[in-house]
C-alpha cells in the first residue's frame, strides 16, 4: 500500500532545575537550548525532538509536569495506530561528583533521598509506587544500552553504562517514567550527566545530539 518505511522517531526530553549544591543545573542548560542546538546542526531524517521540558528538582513536585508531558506525548499520536507510534522520553540529570556521561539501565522502587529535596520532601526506603510491591522491584529500560555506550565512546565520548540511578529525585522519576513506557509500549531512558566544570557545555551538547541521534537509527 505504499509503505514509505517505519515513522519517525519522537523524542521527548526532560532535564531539572537547581537542587542543593547545584545552583546552576547543566541539564536546564541542555533541555533548553536543545532546539536550536539541534536547529543548527541539521535534525537528521527519522528523528522529530518534541517537547523539552524542565522539571522540579524535587520528587512529587516533579511527577504532575512529568505525567503531563508523557501523557501529552500519548495525545500526540492518537491518529497513529499503537504500531506506528515511535516514542522515546529521554531524561537527563546531574551528578555533580560524576567523571563522565552515565546511560541509566535500570530504575528501582526506591525512594531514599539523601538530603531533602527543593519541595523538603526526604523519604526513607518507601516504596516510589507502592502498588508495585517491595523496594527491592526494578524496572529496565527495553533500549539497548551497552550497545548506546559502545558506539557513544567510539564517537570520543567518556560515557559507561550504569545499572544505579542512586535513590533521588532522578530516580524517583525515572522509575515513574519507565513504568509509563512499559504499561504503553513506548521507551524511556535516563542519562546522568558531569558538571560543565567537568565536562564543558560544547561537548555536552554535542553528546546530547549525538545520543538522539542514535537512537533515531536505533529504534
Amino acid at each position: 500500500m505504499g509503505s514509505e518505511g517505519p515513522s519517525p522517531v519522537t523524542v521527548h526530553v526532560t532535564g531539572f532545575g537547581k537542587f542543593h549544591g547545584v545552583s546552576d543545573n547543566p541539564t536546564e542548560t541542555i533541555v533548553g537550548n536543545l532546539t536550536d542546538y539541534m536547529k543548527k546542526r541539521g535534525m537528521p531524517k527519522g528523528l522529530i525532538l518534541g517537547s523539552c521540558s524542565i522539571l522540579d528538582s524535587a520528587g512529587q513536585g516533579a511527577i504532575v509536569p512529568l505525567y503531563q508531558t508523557l501523557q501529552a506525548a500519548l495525545r500526540g499520536g492518537d491518529s497513529e495506530s499503537s504500531n506506528s507510534r515511535r516514542v522515546i522520553w529521554v531524561h537527563f540529570g546531574v551528578k555533580s561528583d560524576a567523571t563522565m556521561f552515565a546511560i541509566e539501565n535500570q530504575a528501582v522502587n526506591e525512594a531514599t533521598f539523601c538530603c531533602p529535596d527543593e519541595m523538603g520532601w526526604q523519604p526513607q526506603k518507601l516504596p516510589i509506587v507502592p502498588a508495585d510491591g517491595a523496594i527491592s522491584r526494578k524496572r529496565e529500560t527495553s533500549l539497548p544500552v551497552e550497545e548506546m555506550t559502545k558506539v557513544l565512546a567510539e564517537m570520543g565520548y567518556e560515557v559507561m553504562t550504569s545499572h544505579d540511578a542512586d535513590r533521588f529525585v532522578c530516580n524517583y522519576v525515572y522509575y515513574h517514567s519507565l513504568r509509563f513506557a512499559e504499561q504503553n509500549d513506548l521507551r524511556s531512558l535516563f542519562v546522568h550527566v558531569p558538571l560543565f566544570l567537568t565536562i564543558d557545555e560544547e561537548t555536552q551538547m554535542q553528546f546530547a545530539a549525538s545520543l538522539l541521534e542514535l537512537l533515531a537509527s536505533l529504534y
